[in-house]
């Protein structure tokens, strides 16, 4: 129903704010990611947002960005993960970092986080798979079926996505699926 707040900057008091928008201020609760990025009091400021409606509330929630909002969005949606929670991962961690970790599936990078444990984590990594930045931490682009073949092989052999797009990317382009494995492991080793 509130989709953005535009107005000045009237208090901070972490993690909640509060925007006057011609006479009316809202108090929204933002992650500490978005906090440090507000301007000083009384200056101009725009946040995106997620209106909560419950039987004892209406809470409202802001973000700098879109990425930030869309990711507490596909947070709020897992059993178990509330507004709250996803405020706090949001805070522990930026959008780019959790979608590698989904993407990577570390769920050590999710338990650093207060408030999430190893079960939590773990149902985190399954639900978002695919869904939170798939594209972020993916293998790099491939431009020929040997270098495919090149990249299946050297995640097979145990690499991570990073590690092979990293060797690929250092490869000749025209380079033969053999000679790129050896030339590919070569520059892994050192």
């Amino acid at each position: 129903m509130i989709g953005r707040l535009q107005g000045s900057l009237a208090q901070k008091n972490p993690p909640q704010v509060l925007i006057d928008c011609h006479g009316v201020g809202y108090e929204v609760d933002v992650p500490m990611s978005t906090f440090y990025q507000l301007p000083h009091l009384g200056e101009a400021v725009t946040l995106l947002t997620h209106l909560v409606v419950r039987e004892d509330a209406q809470l409202l929630y802001g973000f700098a960005t879109a990425s930030e909002r869309d990711a507490f969005r596909q947070l709020i949606k897992i059993s178990g993960v509330g507004p709250r929670m996803a405020l706090g991962i949001l805070s522990g961690m930026g959008v780019a970092d959790l979608a590698q970790a989904i993407t990577l599936q570390e769920s050590g990078r999710l338990v650093k986080v207060p408030g999430i444990g190893k079960k939590t984590a773990e149902r985190l990594l399954l639900e978002l798979k695919g869904k939170l930045g798939a594209d972020i931490g993916a293998p790099a682009q491939v431009s020929s079926p040997a270098q495919a073949d090149i990249l299946q092989a050297l995640l097979a052999l145990g690499y991570n996505d990073k590690e092979a797009a990293a060797a690929l990317k250092a490869l000749p382009a025209e380079v033969g699926v053999s000679e790129g494995i050896k030339l590919a492991l070569r520059a892994l080793a050192r």
